[in-house]
């Protein structure tokens, strides 16, 4: 079987994508960053850094710590807000060939909506991915992702202010993650990623302070792929709704691991700070896997586990 006849194109509810290749929110800027390393007209999506609707500076640092076989962070979602956003970052974006995703959070249910309402006035916008990971500062700082009455409120009203795809981006800080999934595929989203970062921490024994300034951070990188991937594949076994898989991704072989589970896209983020040019990498090795194997299109693999 030729290479290049190899069919990559994936649909994630309304979206098409050329490739199941997207980018992990908070890993790959607003993509211009990433414009010397990587032919972003070859990715399947660009998933920008989290926008909220005023500006945040985030944490003080250090709040980046490398762990074995992954990396904590407490960035505290700094980001430039969605009016700066609107008019610097995204006309770069509309010029790629490649479907753009916007990442929103916010601290309470009203702000989603309203950041979801602004950004569908804008073409060229191809879906809205929510952070349910946030605290909802009505509710006590809860996050709302560990709530499946909140993660679904959040979603029933971010899908009334937009007619875009809407993905859902669960934590997996959670009891019961299919319990989650479920309520939010109910409450209208058309697709869910996962997974988030792990809660941790690590401590200079020699000073026996904190290493992050904010205690605890966000776990990323190949130390959570397994947890990932058991995610991934127990959401996908419950839901009708289109999967993307997340969670220390940093070969070829680990994201067909992922679409065998069940996802039908990849989100590659913590490999993106080791090896820039990661994405194409794993868009080249998945094509070879499926060439090796005379299968012709990607979607033949996804969800083929055998159990």
């Amino acid at each position: 079987m030729d290479i290049d006849t190899v069919d990559l194109r994936v649909a994630i509810g309304g979206l098409a994508l050329q490739n199941p290749v997207m980018t992990a929110s908070g890993t790959f800027g607003y993509g211009e960053e990433f414009s010397p390393y990587v032919n972003l007209h070859r990715l399947g999506a660009i998933i920008v850094k989290g926008i909220s609707l005023q500006p945040r500076k985030g944490n003080p640092p250090p709040r980046i710590v490398e762990t074995p076989c992954g990396m904590l962070n407490s960035i505290g979602l700094e980001n430039v807000g969605l009016d700066t956003f609107i008019s610097d970052k995204l006309p770069f974006l509309l010029e790629t060939r490649t479907k753009v995703i916007v990442n929103i959070l916010g601290d309470c249910v009203e702000e989603y909506a309203e950041l979801a309402q602004k950004l569908s006035d804008h073409k060229g916008i191809g879906a809205i991915e929510i952070n349910i990971s946030c605290p909802n500062v009505k509710k006590g700082g809860v996050a709302f992702g560990t709530d499946h009455k909140m993660a679904a409120e959040v979603t029933a009203k971010v899908r009334k202010a937009t007619s875009l795809p809407l993905i859902v981006k669960l934590s997996p800080n959670v009891t019961d993650i299919a319990l989650i999934a479920k309520a939010v595929e109910e409450a209208g989203c058309d697709a869910i990623s996962l997974i988030n970062t792990l809660l941790g921490m690590a401590i200079d024994i020699q000073s026996r302070t904190p290493k992050l300034r904010n205690v605890v951070g966000g776990l990323s990188g190949p130390a959570i792929k397994p947890v990932a991937l058991r995610m991934v594949w127990q959401v996908a076994q419950c839901v009708n709704v289109p999967v993307i898989g997340i969670g220390g991704i940093s070969s070829a072989a680990d994201a067909i691991e992922f679409l065998i589970a069940g996802a039908s896209a990849i989100q590659i983020g913590t490999a993106n700070f080791i090896n820039p040019q990661i994405t194409e990498q794993i868009i080249t090795g998945i094509k070879n896997y499926l060439q090796e194997h005379e299968i012709d299109s990607v979607r033949k693999i996804i969800g083929s586990l055998k159990v």
